[in-house]
Protein backbone atom coordinates (compact mmCIF):
# COMPACT_ATOMS: atom_id res chain seq x y z
CA UNK A 1 0.00 0.00 0.00
CA UNK A 2 1.36 3.44 -0.90
CA UNK A 3 2.25 6.07 1.69
CA UNK A 4 -0.33 8.39 0.14
CA UNK A 5 -3.04 5.81 0.69
CA UNK A 6 -2.05 5.21 4.28
CA UNK A 7 -1.96 8.95 4.95
CA UNK A 8 -5.49 9.42 3.66
CA UNK A 9 -7.22 6.46 5.26
CA UNK A 10 -6.00 3.05 6.34
CA UNK A 11 -8.31 0.55 4.59
CA UNK A 12 -10.01 -1.98 6.82
CA UNK A 13 -10.09 -5.78 6.38
CA UNK A 14 -8.20 -5.57 3.08
CA UNK A 15 -7.24 -9.24 2.92
CA UNK A 16 -10.80 -10.45 3.43
CA UNK A 17 -12.20 -7.92 0.95
CA UNK A 18 -9.83 -9.17 -1.77
CA UNK A 19 -10.47 -12.81 -0.83
CA UNK A 20 -14.23 -12.48 -1.33
CA UNK A 21 -14.15 -10.28 -4.44
CA UNK A 22 -11.72 -12.70 -6.11
CA UNK A 23 -14.56 -15.26 -6.14
CA UNK A 24 -16.54 -13.20 -8.65
CA UNK A 25 -16.36 -13.34 -12.47
CA UNK A 26 -13.43 -11.51 -14.03
CA UNK A 27 -15.34 -10.17 -17.02
CA UNK A 28 -17.11 -7.40 -15.10
CA UNK A 29 -15.93 -4.28 -13.32
CA UNK A 30 -15.67 -4.18 -9.54
CA UNK A 31 -17.49 -1.16 -8.17
CA UNK A 32 -15.77 0.43 -5.20
CA UNK A 33 -18.80 2.44 -4.15
CA UNK A 34 -16.95 4.38 -1.44
CA UNK A 35 -13.45 4.59 -2.89
CA UNK A 36 -12.16 7.15 -0.37
CA UNK A 37 -8.38 7.20 -0.53
CA UNK A 38 -8.27 4.25 -2.93
CA UNK A 39 -6.76 1.75 -0.49
CA UNK A 40 -9.14 -1.11 -1.13
CA UNK A 41 -9.11 -0.49 -4.89
CA UNK A 42 -5.31 -0.49 -4.98
CA UNK A 43 -5.24 -3.87 -3.21
CA UNK A 44 -7.83 -5.30 -5.61
CA UNK A 45 -5.91 -4.10 -8.68
CA UNK A 46 -2.66 -5.49 -7.29
CA UNK A 47 -3.96 -8.91 -6.29
CA UNK A 48 -6.77 -9.77 -8.71
CA UNK A 49 -5.32 -10.13 -12.22
CA UNK A 50 -7.20 -8.32 -15.00
CA UNK A 51 -9.56 -6.68 -12.50
CA UNK A 52 -11.08 -3.34 -13.44
CA UNK A 53 -12.44 -0.78 -10.99
CA UNK A 54 -15.38 1.61 -11.11
CA UNK A 55 -14.24 4.06 -8.43
CA UNK A 56 -17.20 5.91 -6.93
CA UNK A 57 -17.40 8.57 -4.24
CA UNK A 58 -19.66 11.51 -3.48
CA UNK A 59 -16.73 13.44 -1.96
CA UNK A 60 -14.76 15.34 -4.65
CA UNK A 61 -11.68 15.50 -2.40
CA UNK A 62 -11.73 11.72 -1.98
CA UNK A 63 -11.95 11.21 -5.75
CA UNK A 64 -9.05 13.58 -6.31
CA UNK A 65 -6.88 11.65 -3.86
CA UNK A 66 -7.92 8.26 -5.26
CA UNK A 67 -6.93 9.41 -8.76
CA UNK A 68 -3.41 10.00 -7.43
CA UNK A 69 -3.24 6.69 -5.60
CA UNK A 70 -4.61 4.65 -8.52
CA UNK A 71 -2.69 6.46 -11.28
CA UNK A 72 -0.41 3.44 -11.78
CA UNK A 73 -3.41 1.45 -13.06
CA UNK A 74 -4.55 3.93 -15.67
CA UNK A 75 -6.76 2.12 -18.14
CA UNK A 76 -8.10 -0.26 -15.51
CA UNK A 77 -9.94 2.38 -13.46
CA UNK A 78 -12.71 4.82 -14.22
CA UNK A 79 -13.97 7.41 -11.76
CA UNK A 80 -17.47 8.61 -10.98
CA UNK A 81 -18.59 11.28 -8.54
CA UNK A 82 -21.93 10.05 -7.22
CA UNK A 83 -23.63 8.40 -4.28
CA UNK A 84 -23.24 4.64 -4.44
CA UNK A 85 -26.98 4.12 -4.95
CA UNK A 86 -26.86 6.42 -7.99
CA UNK A 87 -23.81 4.58 -9.34
CA UNK A 88 -25.46 1.19 -8.84
CA UNK A 89 -28.55 2.34 -10.71
CA UNK A 90 -26.41 3.46 -13.65
CA UNK A 91 -24.35 0.27 -13.63
CA UNK A 92 -27.42 -1.92 -13.99
CA UNK A 93 -29.37 0.13 -16.54
CA UNK A 94 -28.26 -1.98 -19.50
CA UNK A 95 -28.24 -5.26 -17.60
CA UNK A 96 -25.78 -6.87 -15.16
CA UNK A 97 -22.24 -5.60 -15.64
CA UNK A 98 -20.45 -5.88 -12.28
CA UNK A 99 -18.23 -8.75 -11.25
CA UNK A 100 -18.25 -7.40 -7.71
CA UNK A 101 -19.06 -4.45 -5.50
CA UNK A 102 -17.61 -3.08 -2.29
CA UNK A 103 -19.24 -0.64 0.13
CA UNK A 104 -16.98 0.58 2.94
CA UNK A 105 -19.53 2.65 4.84
CA UNK A 106 -17.22 4.44 7.25
CA UNK A 107 -16.01 7.99 6.81
CA UNK A 108 -12.31 8.39 6.12
CA UNK A 109 -9.67 9.55 8.54
CA UNK A 110 -9.05 12.58 6.33
CA UNK A 111 -12.71 13.59 6.53
CA UNK A 112 -12.66 13.27 10.30
CA UNK A 113 -9.41 15.18 10.63
CA UNK A 114 -10.48 18.09 8.37
CA UNK A 115 -12.05 20.47 10.87
CA UNK A 116 -13.74 22.53 8.17
CA UNK A 117 -15.84 19.49 7.18
CA UNK A 118 -17.46 19.46 10.62
CA UNK A 119 -17.50 15.68 11.14
CA UNK A 120 -15.45 15.64 14.33
CA UNK A 121 -15.96 17.10 17.77
CA UNK A 122 -12.27 17.54 18.50
CA UNK A 123 -12.16 21.15 17.31
CA UNK A 124 -14.78 23.29 18.97
CA UNK A 125 -14.64 25.88 16.19
CA UNK A 126 -15.44 23.38 13.42
CA UNK A 127 -18.63 24.35 11.56
CA UNK A 128 -21.60 22.01 11.91
CA UNK A 129 -21.61 20.94 8.27
CA UNK A 130 -21.07 17.15 7.88
CA UNK A 131 -22.03 16.91 4.19
CA UNK A 132 -20.01 14.14 2.53
CA UNK A 133 -20.02 15.96 -0.79
CA UNK A 134 -19.31 19.33 0.76
CA UNK A 135 -21.15 22.43 -0.32
CA UNK A 136 -21.14 21.35 -3.97
CA UNK A 137 -23.73 18.68 -3.21
CA UNK A 138 -26.13 21.07 -1.50
CA UNK A 139 -28.68 19.91 1.02
CA UNK A 140 -29.10 20.79 4.69
CA UNK A 141 -26.13 20.89 7.05
CA UNK A 142 -26.04 19.61 10.62
CA UNK A 143 -26.54 23.20 11.75
CA UNK A 144 -29.66 23.49 9.60
CA UNK A 145 -31.12 20.40 11.26
CA UNK A 146 -30.30 21.57 14.78
CA UNK A 147 -31.74 25.01 14.20
CA UNK A 148 -34.80 24.17 12.11
CA UNK A 149 -36.17 20.78 13.16
CA UNK A 150 -38.95 20.52 15.74
CA UNK A 151 -37.81 19.48 19.20
CA UNK A 152 -39.64 16.14 18.94
CA UNK A 153 -37.95 15.38 15.61
CA UNK A 154 -34.53 16.08 17.12
CA UNK A 155 -35.28 13.83 20.08
CA UNK A 156 -36.21 11.01 17.69
CA UNK A 157 -33.06 11.60 15.64
CA UNK A 158 -30.75 11.37 18.66
CA UNK A 159 -32.59 8.31 19.97
CA UNK A 160 -32.87 6.31 16.74
CA UNK A 161 -29.77 7.26 14.77
CA UNK A 162 -27.47 8.02 17.69
CA UNK A 163 -28.91 5.43 20.08
CA UNK A 164 -28.59 8.14 22.72
CA UNK A 165 -30.90 7.46 25.70
CA UNK A 166 -30.87 11.11 26.78
CA UNK A 167 -31.79 12.42 23.37
CA UNK A 168 -34.96 14.11 24.57
CA UNK A 169 -33.06 16.19 27.13
CA UNK A 170 -30.54 17.21 24.50
CA UNK A 171 -33.27 18.17 22.04
CA UNK A 172 -34.89 20.37 24.69
CA UNK A 173 -31.59 22.09 25.43
CA UNK A 174 -30.88 22.67 21.73
CA UNK A 175 -34.36 24.18 21.27
CA UNK A 176 -33.81 26.46 24.27
CA UNK A 177 -30.45 27.74 23.06
CA UNK A 178 -31.39 28.33 19.43
CA UNK A 179 -34.25 30.57 20.51
CA UNK A 180 -31.65 33.21 21.36
CA UNK A 181 -28.70 32.27 19.14
CA UNK A 182 -28.40 29.62 16.40
CA UNK A 183 -25.96 26.76 16.85
CA UNK A 184 -23.13 27.10 14.33
CA UNK A 185 -20.06 25.25 15.62
CA UNK A 186 -19.16 21.98 17.29
CA UNK A 187 -18.58 23.93 20.50
CA UNK A 188 -22.17 25.17 20.44
CA UNK A 189 -23.43 21.59 20.32
CA UNK A 190 -20.93 20.32 22.89
CA UNK A 191 -21.98 23.05 25.31
CA UNK A 192 -25.62 22.04 24.88
CA UNK A 193 -24.66 18.41 25.51
CA UNK A 194 -22.75 19.35 28.65
CA UNK A 195 -25.84 20.99 30.15
CA UNK A 196 -28.31 18.34 28.95
CA UNK A 197 -26.10 15.47 30.17
CA UNK A 198 -25.13 17.32 33.36
CA UNK A 199 -21.46 17.49 32.51
CA UNK A 200 -21.08 13.79 31.70
CA UNK A 201 -19.95 14.12 28.08
CA UNK A 202 -17.28 11.61 27.11
CA UNK A 203 -16.08 10.44 23.69
CA UNK A 204 -18.89 7.85 23.39
CA UNK A 205 -21.62 10.40 24.04
CA UNK A 206 -20.07 12.83 21.56
CA UNK A 207 -19.68 10.12 18.94
CA UNK A 208 -23.32 9.03 19.26
CA UNK A 209 -24.73 12.53 18.77
CA UNK A 210 -22.38 13.51 15.93
CA UNK A 211 -23.07 10.15 14.27
CA UNK A 212 -26.82 10.76 14.37
CA UNK A 213 -26.45 14.13 12.66
CA UNK A 214 -24.03 12.80 10.03
CA UNK A 215 -26.36 9.92 9.14
CA UNK A 216 -29.28 12.30 8.69
CA UNK A 217 -27.34 14.97 6.78
CA UNK A 218 -26.10 12.42 4.25
CA UNK A 219 -29.22 10.22 4.29
CA UNK A 220 -26.89 7.29 4.78
CA UNK A 221 -29.43 4.65 5.76
CA UNK A 222 -31.81 5.60 2.96
CA UNK A 223 -28.95 5.44 0.45
CA UNK A 224 -27.87 2.03 1.75
CA UNK A 225 -31.39 0.57 1.60
CA UNK A 226 -31.83 1.89 -1.94
CA UNK A 227 -28.39 0.78 -3.12
CA UNK A 228 -28.42 -2.87 -2.02
CA UNK A 229 -31.10 -4.18 -4.42
CA UNK A 230 -29.71 -2.01 -7.22
CA UNK A 231 -26.24 -3.49 -6.73
CA UNK A 232 -27.70 -7.00 -6.63
CA UNK A 233 -29.36 -6.47 -10.00
CA UNK A 234 -26.17 -4.95 -11.45
CA UNK A 235 -24.08 -7.99 -10.45
CA UNK A 236 -23.28 -10.59 -13.07
CA UNK A 237 -24.14 -14.21 -12.20
CA UNK A 238 -21.61 -15.21 -9.56
CA UNK A 239 -20.87 -11.57 -8.73
CA UNK A 240 -19.91 -10.77 -5.15
CA UNK A 241 -21.08 -7.97 -2.85
CA UNK A 242 -18.95 -7.02 0.16
CA UNK A 243 -20.16 -4.49 2.74
CA UNK A 244 -18.21 -3.12 5.70
CA UNK A 245 -20.45 -1.40 8.26
CA UNK A 246 -19.39 0.47 11.37
CA UNK A 247 -22.49 0.78 13.50
CA UNK A 248 -25.46 -1.39 14.32
CA UNK A 249 -28.04 0.50 12.22
CA UNK A 250 -26.09 -0.06 8.99
CA UNK A 251 -25.12 -3.60 9.86
CA UNK A 252 -28.70 -4.54 10.72
CA UNK A 253 -29.89 -3.44 7.27
CA UNK A 254 -27.10 -5.38 5.55
CA UNK A 255 -27.53 -8.49 7.69
CA UNK A 256 -31.29 -8.81 7.13
CA UNK A 257 -31.09 -7.93 3.43
CA UNK A 258 -28.42 -10.51 2.62
CA UNK A 259 -30.18 -13.12 4.73
CA UNK A 260 -33.44 -12.47 2.89
CA UNK A 261 -31.76 -12.81 -0.51
CA UNK A 262 -30.28 -16.14 0.55
CA UNK A 263 -33.62 -17.72 1.50
CA UNK A 264 -35.58 -19.86 -0.92
CA UNK A 265 -38.91 -18.57 0.37
CA UNK A 266 -39.86 -15.18 1.78
CA UNK A 267 -43.62 -15.72 1.98
CA UNK A 268 -45.44 -14.89 5.24
CA UNK A 269 -45.62 -17.95 7.52
CA UNK A 270 -49.43 -18.01 7.30
CA UNK A 271 -49.45 -18.73 3.54
CA UNK A 272 -50.07 -22.47 2.98
CA UNK A 273 -48.30 -22.48 -0.42
CA UNK A 274 -45.18 -20.63 -1.47
CA UNK A 275 -46.05 -17.82 -3.84
CA UNK A 276 -42.73 -15.96 -3.92
CA UNK A 277 -39.65 -16.56 -6.04
CA UNK A 278 -39.21 -20.10 -4.68
CA UNK A 279 -35.42 -20.10 -4.84
CA UNK A 280 -32.57 -18.10 -3.27
CA UNK A 281 -31.14 -15.17 -5.18
CA UNK A 282 -27.66 -16.07 -4.01
CA UNK A 283 -25.53 -17.36 -1.16
CA UNK A 284 -24.18 -15.82 2.02
CA UNK A 285 -20.39 -16.11 1.99
CA UNK A 286 -20.17 -14.99 5.63
CA UNK A 287 -22.29 -17.12 7.94
CA UNK A 288 -21.34 -14.81 10.77
CA UNK A 289 -19.99 -11.29 10.71
CA UNK A 290 -16.26 -10.87 10.00
CA UNK A 291 -14.37 -8.54 12.32
CA UNK A 292 -10.81 -7.17 12.25
CA UNK A 293 -8.09 -9.11 13.97
CA UNK A 294 -6.51 -7.85 17.18
CA UNK A 295 -3.38 -6.89 15.27
CA UNK A 296 -5.36 -4.83 12.76
CA UNK A 297 -7.19 -2.99 15.53
CA UNK A 298 -3.87 -2.35 17.26
CA UNK A 299 -2.48 -0.70 14.12
CA UNK A 300 -5.73 1.07 13.16
CA UNK A 301 -7.98 1.95 16.10
CA UNK A 302 -10.78 3.12 13.80
CA UNK A 303 -11.15 -0.47 12.53
CA UNK A 304 -12.44 -1.62 15.92
CA UNK A 305 -16.14 -1.36 15.06
CA UNK A 306 -15.90 -2.70 11.48
CA UNK A 307 -18.26 -5.56 10.54
CA UNK A 308 -17.89 -7.24 7.15
CA UNK A 309 -20.53 -9.32 5.36
CA UNK A 310 -20.31 -10.84 1.87
CA UNK A 311 -22.84 -12.35 -0.54
CA UNK A 312 -22.62 -14.00 -3.99
CA UNK A 313 -25.32 -13.80 -6.65
CA UNK A 314 -26.59 -17.12 -7.95
CA UNK A 315 -25.07 -18.42 -11.19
Amino acid sequence: MSEATEEYHTPVLVERVVEFLALGPTRGEIMDGTVGGGGHSAAILQRIPESRILAVDRDPEALERSREVLAAWEGRVRFLRARFDEAARGAGMLGPSLGGALLDLGISSRQIDADRRGFAFRSGEAPLDMRMGGGAEGGPTAADILNQWEEEELARLFREYGEEPRGRRLAAEVAKRRSTRPLKTARDLLDAMSVAFRGKVGPKEKARVFQALRIQVNRELESLEAALPLIREALLPGGVLVVIAYHSLEDRIVKHTLKDWSRSCVCPPALPVCRCRGEPLGTLLTRSVVRPTDSEVASNARARSARLRAWQRAE
